[in-house]
């Protein structure tokens, strides 16, 4: 049975931090406030399956997640869909954020996503689009994902 499971992860930005975006750490003048990096093709899994959301599994009042690598709860989500005898078929994510640039951090994002994973890399798209000075996320307040994946899991 195909599956798909979409996940949305917004953090804003916090002074003193990090800029960590799919297990990669991206120059930048602050990082994301948050328990985690980010987390959206976590939660899309977890969609996928029906197994509730990311708080449910990893709450952030729970101080054992208070800056884990967002790799670290995907590896264990990945364990969950394999737990139910799930396959990952592929993923595909969206950051948005005016600031910083990330093109040229997009393959390494890639690459982090599907060694966790377990996939290819052809498998795992990672893309970037900035708001355009739009709302919070163009005023540079933070930043913003999205993904969907696709899981082959028996009924």
């Amino acid at each position: 049975m195909i599956r798909v499971g979409q996940g949305f992860d917004l953090h804003p930005f916090a002074r003193g931090r990090a800029l960590v975006l799919g297990g990669v750490e991206v120059p930048a003048e602050r990082g994301l406030a948050g328990h985690s990096d980010a987390d959206a093709v976590a939660d899309a899994l977890l969609g996928a399956l029906a197994l509730g959301d990311l708080g449910q599994h990893f709450p952030d009042s729970d101080p054992r997640y208070r800056g884990i690598s967002s790799l670290r709860l995907l590896a264990d989500v990945r364990d969950k869909v394999r737990a139910r005898a799930g396959r990952i078929v592929n993923v595909d994510a969206t950051v948005l954020a005016e600031s910083p640039r990330l093109a040229g951090w997009l393959t390494p994002m890639r690459e982090r996503l599907a060694e966790t994973l377990g996939l290819t890399v052809d498998r795992v798209s990672v893309k970037a689009t900035r708001p355009e000075g739009l709302g919070a996320l163009g005023r540079q307040e933070g930043i913003a994902a999205l993904a969907v994946v696709l899981v082959d899991a028996p009924e």
